[in-house]
């Protein structure tokens, strides 16, 4: 231990006590007091919190402060009795987890489709039950489950996927804090420790080092080789995952999926294939964001038309609920429907673009497709006997 670390625990041994319990304030307060450097190994070592935003203050054997303000703070005998039979332990540093309660919003005007009822019935249950759910981007995935979530009150640790994605950042690892190497709980063990659901998103753009994982997947407790802690799961701790596709890759090319490993697939005991909303259910959807009704129907049609062209192989591109969306919140700021429309299907190529503008104008007769952009005629070569001047 060294001296700013000795200062500190004379000076709040003197104003609060032997092994008193202080808070952040009263931290604050003994450093400005005394003029010692601010103990962040206090604050950030797992060893020392009592509970949030409590810290104990630890005991010298042999050390004590001289309750005397006039002379600087000296160390004199403590009598062991005093200790009250206290034993110091040491153990790894730990980073703290200070982050607070992630339970998702609810969404007053979500409408509930697909594999929602079950799914509730599954986190309301607190069985450890993974569930792998696929589906093409934007039928509504990843809010179905954050929506559970937040009509049960139950609390959601998301994390997104990425072909770079590793242990350390999925179980933790250790950290810099302050000049100091520390252990940190990554988001899966945090799950675990709060009885959190756990919702792994885009699953499928991961590598072979997800399988990590897989004791975790089994509800097995986790021995954390990084910091010696076994993590043992909390009722209502879950897994559920999302993906585009089963874990097999893209035939299509749609989607820059991985193959994921066949065992850590076997882990998942079901697999939800969730579909678009029908034409009703995305009405409803629609419905809050569009005060007229005749353009809620003539873009549910177009939404259902192209799906149907797409599934029997006519187009390469879909128009997804999520996409239905931003065309409602397009036209509340522009008021224009087909610039909302254009401005929204931009993103496909110039001639999925005017196929959907064209099959559009042809579902809302307010409406007019946009004339195609003629190229510029292009000049006619000269013969190979025509005489060119200089």
């Amino acid at each position: 231990m060294n001296k700013n670390q000795k200062e500190f625990i004379a000076a709040a041994t003197q104003k609060y006590g032997v092994g008193a319990i202080v808070t952040r304030d009263q931290i604050s307060d003994v450093v400005e007091e005394s003029g010692c450097t601010y103990p962040f190994w206090l604050v950030t070592k797992a060893e020392y919190r009592a509970g949030r935003g409590q810290y104990i203050v630890p005991i010298v054997p042999g050390l004590v402060p001289m309750k005397t303000k006039e002379l600087e703070p000296e160390l004199a005998t403590v009598d062991m009795a005093q200790i009250n039979g206290q034993v110091l332990s040491f153990r790894q540093p730990k980073l703290v987890d200070e982050s607070d309660t992630s339970i998702p919003v609810k969404y007053p005007d979500y409408v509930p489709f697909g594999f929602f009822k079950d799914l509730r019935n599954i986190v309301r249950s607190s069985m450890f039950y993974p569930v792998f759910v696929t589906g093409h981007s934007g039928n509504g995935k990843t809010l179905m489950v954050e929506q559970v979530c937040a009509e049960l009150q139950r609390e959601c640790i998301r994390v997104n996927i990425s072909i770079e994605t590793d242990e350390s950042d999925l179980l933790g690892g250790p950290t810099l804090v302050n000049g100091n190497v520390v252990n940190r709980d990554g988001p899966v063990i945090i799950a675990m420790k709060r009885g959190a659901v756990l919702l792994i998103d885009e699953v499928d753009r991961g590598s072979n080092k997800l399988m990590c994982l897989q004791g975790i997947l089994e509800g097995k407790p986790y021995y954390n080789k990084k910091s010696g802690e076994l993590v043992h799961p909390k009722t209502g701790f879950n897994i559920i995952a999302t993906a585009n596709t089963k874990g097999r890759g893209s035939d299509e090319g749609k989607y820059l999926s991985q193959i994921l490993d066949d065992a850590f697939l076997e882990r998942f005991p079901i697999t939800v294939e969730q579909d678009y909303p029908d034409v009703k259910t995305e009405t409803k959807i629609l419905k809050p964001l569009i005060a007229e009704e005749d353009f809620v129907t003539c873009l549910v049609t177009w939404a259902d038309t192209v799906r149907k062209t797409f599934k029997e192989g006519g187009t390469d591109e879909i128009i997804s609920t999520r996409r239905l969306v931003h065309i409602a919140r397009a036209y509340t700021i522009f008021n224009d429907r087909m610039k909302a429309i254009t401005l929204c299907v931009n993103r496909f190529d110039e001639e999925t673009k005017t196929a959907f503008l064209d099959l559009y104008s042809k579902v809302d007769a307010k409406v007019h497709a946009p004339e195609p952009v003629s190229e510029p005629a292009k000049p006619i070569a000269p013969a190979h006997d025509e005489e060119i001047p200089f």
